[in-house]
């Protein structure tokens, strides 16, 4: 594959997080050194049938990996660290470099693939540490977001410095330590030559609400409940984890976890010190019987609806533990993730028809607040940074277009902003910016233990498998004397219910029966693939004539005068 640099050349490319909320992996690349910022995974959307998450697409780091310096990570968020264990598996990573928490949390994953733990490296740096490489030199700035440990990374470069934001939001009042205002302003004085900044939130005005303030709106909640509480929220919350911990010891209640991440979470960060908690709060899932349902809150997996979370399963009434009690009150302290409302809404009714109380954020009930800059935090860390050129990243197209906008009112010229798609290649040098050309850069599937191996056209067979459904029929052929072996056997599904449909699946048999007889006469040797290919065309045209449907035609041929099967 073409360089994507050339000598004095500074080039910027995302092989995902550009145009979608995930799979964030961006890239910059200076003098033949490949600098990578977070490995992310992006959960799949409805149309994606069977997937488990979708990756980047590694190739150009496969095909450049000995000018790859180092894996560079913002935080710990799946969205920016999952994909990290299938890069391992594709490339040779000369070192991971993360914060506190997150280290923690990449190990853990890791654990469920001993071959890769055992051979990455994962150095730990802190916010004053540099690291010198040839002509770079790489910085951090602590921000705030939603997960402790949190940092931006700034490359500095013969041509100017670079800061890419990760996830950020201005908090004055946050949980944890302040954002780093000092190092931002720096940059801005000494002058600041590109910044990439997370545009998630940039269509929300104003500055959204401080970690501090959803804390005392939980205890105020939790104050106000009478039964059993059961909490929803994001695993990787370790904020919202110790807020609601806090919340149950003011209101003297005891509380227990559910769904694997949320346990390890709470294992995580009781190691690190993030999680803490008054003596006999924390309880085990064993021991619930011993109190009164009013002493109690569950916090458990599941904010977005996911079927086979804890939440969702409490409320179809599978959970092995918990079952719902008309006393309850579900609190949700998530927002939904794009793509995932119609779940949520699946499990919240689900809820109301079991006859519990359920509590979303709203403007009554502050239970939530976002880890991402509104539009207001934006224009005050481009006024701060004043970077030369501004690329958004980390959101939908709508996002990055008013991010960029915002960038403008704050004095970046608007040719020197720049909206790119996954695999556009921005070039910097000294005589300005442009994007230059395109790195390979989509979509990779993971589904169960496979990487990569489901394809589009998978995909879109699974489609019309869910929408129309399959009809097969299977022959078994002589094609040395030319003639079918006895009736053909039909099966259907997700097409028509054969029992009671006796007469049209009949029709649609004896059609297949004519149609390869006549066929087979035509051939001077009989080709099992020309016959199935040509008995597919035919009868998915007869059977959408006659019941305009189009399901999945797939037809089998036998051959008992040789070793082919044909499907």
């Amino acid at each position: 594959m073409k360089k994507a640099t050339s000598k004095g050349e500074i080039s910027i490319f995302a092989l995902g997080g550009l145009g979608e909320v995930g799979k964030n992996m961006y890239c910059i690349e200076y003098e033949d050194q490949i600098f990578i910022i977070d490995c992310g995974i992006l959960f799949p959307e409805e149309h994606t049938l069977g997937v488990d998450y979708v990756i980047p697409d590694f190739t150009y780091l496969e095909q450049n990996q000995e000018k790859i310096m180092g894996l560079f990570i913002t935080h710990g968020h799946e969205d920016h660290i999952g994909g990290i264990p299938y890069l391992l598996k594709k490339i040779k990573i000369p070192m991971i470099y993360a914060a506190g928490i997150t280290v923690d949390m990449i190990e853990n994953k890791l654990e469920e693939y001993p071959s890769l733990l055992s051979t990455v490296k994962i150095t730990e740096f802190k916010g004053n540490f540099v690291y010198n490489f040839k002509n770079v030199s790489i910085s951090f700035i602590r921000m705030n977001h939603s997960i402790p440990d949190s940092f931006a990374i700034v490359f500095k470069t013969p041509l100017g410095s670079i800061l890419h934001t990760g996830d950020f939001k201005i908090d004055f009042t946050p949980v944890g330590p302040q954002t780093e205002y000092d190092k931002l302003t720096a940059l801005g004085k000494n002058g600041l030559l590109a910044l990439l900044s997370d545009s998630t939130n940039a269509l929300r005005e104003g500055f959204t609400d401080s970690e501090k303030k959803i804390g005392e709106s939980i205890k105020d909640l939790f104050s106000k409940i009478k039964g059993r509480i059961i909490c929803s929220t994001f695993a990787s919350n370790i904020f919202r984890i110790q807020q609601i911990i806090e919340a149950c010891e003011v209101s003297n209640r005891h509380i227990a976890f559910f769904g694997r991440s949320m346990e390890k979470t709470i294992e995580i960060g009781q190691q690190v010190g993030y999680i803490k908690a008054k003596k006999g709060v924390i309880i085990s899932a064993d021991d619930l019987s011993k109190y009164k349902s009013s002493e109690l809150c569950l916090l458990c997996t599941g904010s977005q609806g996911e079927p086979l979370a804890a939440l969702s399963r409490i409320a179809n009434g599978s959970h092995k533990i918990i079952s719902l009690q008309k006393s309850d009150t579900i609190i949700f302290s998530s927002s939904p993730i794009p793509g995932n409302q119609e779940g949520i809404n699946k499990t919240i009714n689900l809820l109301f028809k079991n006859g519990a109380n359920v509590i979303t954020h709203s403007i009554i009930n502050d239970t939530h607040t976002t880890g991402h800059a509104s539009s207001g935090e934006l224009k005050m860390l481009f006024s701060l940074v004043k970077p030369k050129y501004f690329i958004p990243v980390h959101g939908e197209y709508r996002m990055q277009k008013v991010a960029t906008d915002l960038a403008c009112e704050t004095g970046v010229e608007r040719k020197n902003t720049f909206i790119l798609e996954n695999g556009d290649v921005l070039k910097i040098n000294s005589y300005g910016a442009e994007i230059t050309g395109h790195v390979q850069a989509g979509q990779t599937y993971i589904d169960g233990a496979g990487i990569g191996d489901v394809s589009g056209a998978v995909l879109k067979e699974r489609r019309i498998l869910s929408d129309t459904g399959m009809f097969a029929v299977i022959f078994t052929i002589d094609s040395a004397n030319k003639i079918i072996i006895n009736d053909p056997q039909v099966v259907s599904r997700g097409f028509i219910y054969m029992k009671g449909n006796e007469e049209l699946t009949k029709e649609f048999l004896n059609y297949s029966k004519i149609f390869v007889q006549n066929e087979i006469k035509k051939m001077k040797i009989i080709n099992l693939i020309t016959l199935r290919n040509n008995l597919n065309l035919e009868l998915g045209r007869y059977i959408k004539e006659k019941t305009q449907r189009d399901p999945m035609i797939i037809s089998i041929f036998m051959d008992i005068t040789r070793s082919d099967v044909n499907a």
